[in-house]
């Protein structure tokens, strides 16, 4: 047996599944600190389900806690950035594309170094190490905690950052390190970001870790915990404590992990229609489709790996107005306070919910309370509703044909009919907790992704390395050995660079392994 929980800005969803029965789901308003509310969520699950704490043999969490702190630039610590690039890249050091805000919260210092490669493989200048040292003793006198390290083509040779790493990490036993080659892709800016980013998250994810122990403590569950990566498998805590923007946009994923096991799809499209937010992704072999483009997260342009979502502001609290004859829905909401401010909880702010009880298409709260809306209003505002929804899922397709679309999240009851540009609509039992669903089945994944010259190399044998190098990764994740599959290998030319080169991305993922401690 395992529990899923998924912490979300209002809400915490808690659910126990045993093989592939969930014996239980509960829905706890989040609290200001987390461990409460995990705790809440959980013993109301054990309450409702009769199982003993013994039972269970693994915790899944996903948590937006890290999205969460860096948007609003909370709770962040200060990073120095050693760039290696020296003569090359000193037009734009780092932090120039920073928000001022963004800024003010992380910037502890940055310095470009010699190093770096060319696009064909060759060093732009020799690693200094002398140099390095020198930058130690300034780190040191900073008084910093974190460093970023980036190296201009790291993703085709990580040798100097790497190097780097070890000479700071030997002067600087007590100092946190992240390498852009290890994060993020092609291009260095975005690279160096993803870097930046990891490291100003390091120390809160320590504390975050810390408060998800603490409640399984508190709760007497001796099993380990693993967390929710955004590429739709699971991580051993001391991962996330090395790599909290591995979490960034976890939610959605775990949403659609959910829903393609609630129904049994693995080709499909899921809307998420959570309070806020409606979150649209394509699932592709049962896993979400990740993204191409760069990803803006608070303003600042990175690269990482993410999956391909759509976030429209259509949700359960989404504020209804009326424009002259025309009705406007969003993307403002009354979020957590729905309880308080909808028109069905005695409010007097008209919300989606108030109209999806109006229309009949969703039973809750008090609908007597609805007396004096109007039946245009009603009708109105339903048609626009589907009308976004319908947009979204529209932008979300790689063709005009029609396509399957899974409904998830509390605020599905806001569809009544089916969508057009749909084939069949799909609203599984448990839909409403479908993220906690998403967290307790994760699988354990290892991925490549790597920039490889083939002039001179046997290419099956580089995508045969490739692809033993993700099943490794996947089964020191913690993965039972034998379950990993490779579910997605890719090659890009590359090709304004020489030597038939080529971006290799291989992904392996297995079945969560239950021998030995997950989270150690």
């Amino acid at each position: 047996m395992r529990i899923g929980v998924d912490v979300g800005g209002t809400n915490t969803d808690a659910v126990l599944i045993d093989n592939r029965d969930v014996l239980g789901a509960v829905k706890r308003p989040t609290k200001a600190n987390v461990e409460d509310g995990i705790v809440d969520a959980i013993t109301a699950l054990l309450a409702e389900t009769c199982v003993e704490r013994a039972q269970i043999r693994r915790v899944m969490i996903g948590t937006t806690h890290f999205t969460n702190a860096f948007v609003q630039a909370r709770h962040l610590s200060k990073v120095f950035a050693l760039r290696l690039s020296y003569p090359a890249g000193q037009d734009i050091p780092p932090f120039s594309a920073w928000p001022e805000t963004m800024r003010e919260a992380v910037e502890g210092g940055s310095y470009v170094a010699h190093g770096g490669y060319n696009f064909d493989g060759r060093e732009i200048s020799s690693l200094d190490e002398d140099e390095i040292r020198r930058v130690a003793g300034l780190i040191k006198d900073s008084g910093i905690a974190q460093v970023a390290i980036s190296c201009v083509f790291s993703q085709l040779n990580s040798d100097h950052e790497h190097r780097a790493a070890q000479i700071l990490r030997k002067l600087l036993p007590d100092v946190g390190i992240s390498l852009s080659s290890e994060l993020g892709r092609v291009g260095l800016l975005e690279r160096e970001n993803a870097a930046i980013m990891n490291g100003c998250l390091r120390p809160l994810a320590a504390q975050v870790d810390k408060a998800f122990q603490a409640a399984l403590n508190r709760l007497g569950i001796s099993a380990p915990f693993l967390v929710s990566q955004n590429d739709g498998t699971l991580m051993k805590s001391s991962h996330m404590r090395d790599y909290p923007v591995f979490t960034f946009a976890a939610g959605p994923t775990n949403s659609l992990r959910g829903a393609a096991w609630l129904t049994g799809l693995s080709e499909t499209i899921v809307a998420d229609i959570g309070g806020t937010t409606t979150d649209i992704g394509v699932l592709v072999n049962g896993f979400p489709r990740q993204s191409s483009k760069l990803v803006d997260v608070g303003g600042v342009y990175t690269n990482f790996r993410m999956p391909d979502i759509l976030s429209i502001g259509l949700g359960g609290g989404s504020i209804v107005a009326k424009l002259g004859d025309m009705i406007s829905i969003g993307p403002k909401s009354v979020g957590f306070e729905l309880r308080k401010k909808a028109w069905i909880f005695g409010g007097n702010v008209l919300t989606a919910s108030d109209i999806a009880v109006a229309g009949g298409a969703a039973k809750f709260g008090d609908e007597k309370k609805l007396g004096s809306l109007d039946r245009e209003t009603v009708n109105t505002a339903t048609i626009e509703i589907h009308r976004i929804i319908e947009e979204g899922i529209d932008r979300m397709k790689t063709s005009a044909d029609k396509v399957p679309v899974v409904l998830v999240g509390g605020g599905s009851v806001l569809v009544s009919r089916t969508l057009n540009g749909v084939s069949k609509l799909f609203v599984p039992e448990h839909a409403e907790c479908a993220n906690a669903v998403g967290a307790a089945i994760g699988q354990v994944g290892g991925e490549v992704d790597k920039i490889f010259q083939f002039d001179g190399k046997d290419k099956q044998k580089v995508l045969d390395e490739a692809e033993q190098y993700a099943r490794e990764s996947s089964i020191a994740a913690g993965a039972d050995p034998a379950t990993v599959e490779i579910i997605d290998r890719d090659m890009i030319p590359i090709q304004y660079l020489p030597g038939n080169t080529m971006r290799v991305i291989c992904r392996a993922v297995g079945d969560l392994s239950y021998e030995g401690p997950a989270n150690a």
